[in-house]
């Protein structure tokens, strides 16, 4: 990968084949090679030429500790595009990485081309803001959770009921989020207090870029209703709801979702 300082911080990307530009959007917390296990392949291999990158937030780009707003999140995105050539580019983003996406389209149309927000959303209900309430508290709080507890929190919030059904997929899951857990980085933890008070319903009627807004059936972090809310306020967009998926539904159908993301971007 490659660390060039954009919006005055390091950002650490990578570029990966040849053709039109598609800039993938990673939602909070992970690194841009989440990417790498299926969609980059995928869009390689239609001829498009794919970065990703690691947020503020998430080494080695710049962590951001005192504090990291949307607009910051929007401005890295569009001074990477800037940096690989102007754009415009197509746009796809993950959770807060489609929001991120969702912005960058409103804030920035010369730079989009087309976007696809996977778990996109324009407001957050009480749920899931009673939850990232609860999940400062619980970092700053100190206490780490039991690394099987953790694994399975994060599987029934993550997965869909149909992936928790299969005895052998779910054990490799578990396995997966058992060891890849552990202390959360002071950058990750910016992240985590952005504002999750938002509504800006009202100003995305104002973009005019063709979207694609995607939910997973089952995803209990950002469920399909906030997911058709950003569709029906945007007039070029068009809605699709991918069955047997939670919130990591790009890694647990990436099939489904390579299609549905290829066939938008050609069509």
């Amino acid at each position: 990968m490659t660390v060039a300082t954009i919006n005055g911080i390091p950002i650490n990307y990578q570029v990966k084949g040849d053709g039109d530009l598609v800039v993938l959007i990673m939602g909070t917390g992970s690194p841009g090679r989440v990417w790498d296990l299926h969609q980059t392949p995928a869009l390689v291999a239609a001829g498009y030429r794919v970065c990703t990158f690691d947020n503020r937030g998430i080494a080695p780009s710049g962590e951001s500790v005192s504090g990291i707003t949307m607009p910051d999140m929007v401005a890295d995105t569009a001074g990477l595009i800037e940096h690989l050539g102007g754009g415009p580019a197509y746009v796809i983003g993950t959770s807060m990485g489609a929001r991120v996406a969702q912005e960058l389209t409103l804030a920035r149309p010369d730079l989009v081309r087309k976007a696809v927000f996977l778990a996109g959303h324009a407001r957050m209900d009480h749920f899931q803001q009673t939850l990232s309430e609860g999940e400062r508290e619980l970092v700053d709080s100190g206490v780490e959770l039991p690394a099987k507890y953790r694994a399975a929190v994060t599987a029934v919030m993550n997965l869909s009921p149909t992936t928790l059904a299969d005895e052998r997929g779910v054990r490799d899951w578990l396995d997966i989020f058992e060891f890849s857990g552990g202390t959360t980085a002071p950058g990750v933890r910016a992240q985590l207090n952005m504002d999750r008070s938002f509504d800006r319903r009202s100003e995305y009627r104002g973009i005019m870029r063709p979207c694609l807004s995607v939910a997973f059936a089952d995803d209990r972090m950002i469920p399909p209703f906030l997911s058709r809310e950003v569709a029906d306020c945007i007039a070029t967009a068009t809605y699709e709801e991918i069955p047997d998926t939670g919130h990591y539904g790009y890694l647990e159908r990436p099939d489904a979702v390579n299609k549905v993301l290829i066939d938008f971007l050609a069509g």
